[in-house]
């Protein structure tokens, strides 16, 4: 069994509910109370940690550098470097966002796109690192993190094996021994068609850890689903209200959907139980709801039974089904009324 992790005080396992992470992204649209009140809206629902994103737009492009022209794109026409001027959140605000979210007992914690980002969140002393499917393949990110020594969450988005393996084994070899895959589709939004669950668990046996979905589709379906396939942990992007905007805000989850989410993967997590065949304590009242041989006509003494007067019906007080063709031609030793279950003592 693959071993358990801990993020401060959630505990990743076989055997443990799903991590759910509220990603915030840039859905605060640049305004610090937003930010505070959408910690406060995905406690209320149930999430157990939220995530930032930490960079600028000068650490992780470069004016210039490119303007997006696919047509299906939600930021088609833009440049890069204004999107994420637009989208990235102020460090100076990381730490009351963190604060904050630490006070209702919620995780804290981000994906840093650059080194300059993990050296400070490492002075914010978050406790445990997500990397982005985009920077999966940045080995001087990658090493930086695993040097921390603290656990780290992978996306796999836009990826082949290849470069999944080795940015594990790069992960691995500088000091990260608790490892979360997450399958991922870098598609924004992602379709149900595109997002290929089955991989979860040819993930985790493939690469000997924990497994999880960030999830790009719309609803929370997938997600569901993904939990039944083994993902311990879902990252889903969460927002106020999608009609007020923000740059992810289209495939990003409102409150009620976030905490269907929370209610829907430990429905999911629970429901798997462990292989189980026999009757439960549960079901043992239910066990008078079964069928049995029932008089459905009255009978004189004497008198043969037949399909006309005897049937399977429920409660299940009376002889089992499996001894009606044996019964069938037998006399009554007594008169019978309709309702009454078949026993050995009324037939001669």
């Amino acid at each position: 069994m693959i071993k358990e992790i801990k993020i401060e005080s959630f505990t990743i396992s076989e055997d443990h509910k799903p991590f759910i992470i509220a990603e915030m992204s840039g859905n605060h649209n640049h305004s610090l109370e937003r930010a505070l009140q959408i910690v406060d809206a995905a406690h209320a629902a149930g999430a157990h940690a939220i995530k930032l994103q930490t960079y600028t737009a000068d650490t992780i492009t470069v004016k210039g550098a490119h303007t997006i022209q696919d047509e299906n794109s939600l930021w088609k026409g833009r440049e890069l470097h204004d999107l994420y001027s637009q989208a990235y959140t102020p460090w100076e605000w990381h730490k009351p966002i963190f604060d904050h979210a630490r006070s209702k007992g919620m995780i804290a914690f981000s994906s840093p796109f650059d080194t300059t980002a993990v050296d400070f969140l490492e002075s914010l002393d978050v406790p445990a690192y997500k990397i982005a499917s985009f920077e999966n393949t940045d080995w001087i990110l990658l090493k930086k993190v695993a040097k921390t020594g603290k656990p780290v969450i992978i996306s796999t988005g836009a990826s082949n094996i290849s470069d999944i393996d080795e940015s594990i084994r790069l992960l691995r070899d500088h000091g990260c021994t608790d490892l979360i895959i997450l399958k991922c589709t870098s598609t924004y939004p992602a379709t149900p068609e595109n997002t290929n669950l089955r991989t979860i668990p040819h993930l985790k046996d493939l690469f000997n850890c924990h497994v999880g979905l960030s999830d790009h589709t719309m609803g929370i379906g997938a997600s569901v689903a993904a939990v039944a396939l083994g993902a311990r942990v879902i990252e889903k992007h969460f927002t106020l209200s999608r009609a007020e905007g923000g740059v992810d805000s289209t495939f990003s989850l409102e409150p009620h959907e976030l905490e269907a989410l929370v209610v829907e993967c430990e429905r999911a997590f629970y429901a798997l139980g462990h292989i189980q065949y026999g009757i439960q304590t549960s079901e043992v009242k239910s066990l008078n709801y079964k069928r049995s041989l029932y008089i459905i006509k009255d009978v004189k003494e004497g008198e043969v039974f037949t399909e006309e007067n005897l049937a399977s019906k429920r409660p299940s007080f009376g002889l089992h089904t499996k001894f009606f063709d044996q019964v069938l031609g037998r006399k009554a030793k007594v008169e019978i009324k309709q309702g009454t279950p078949l026993s050995w003592n009324i037939i001669a």
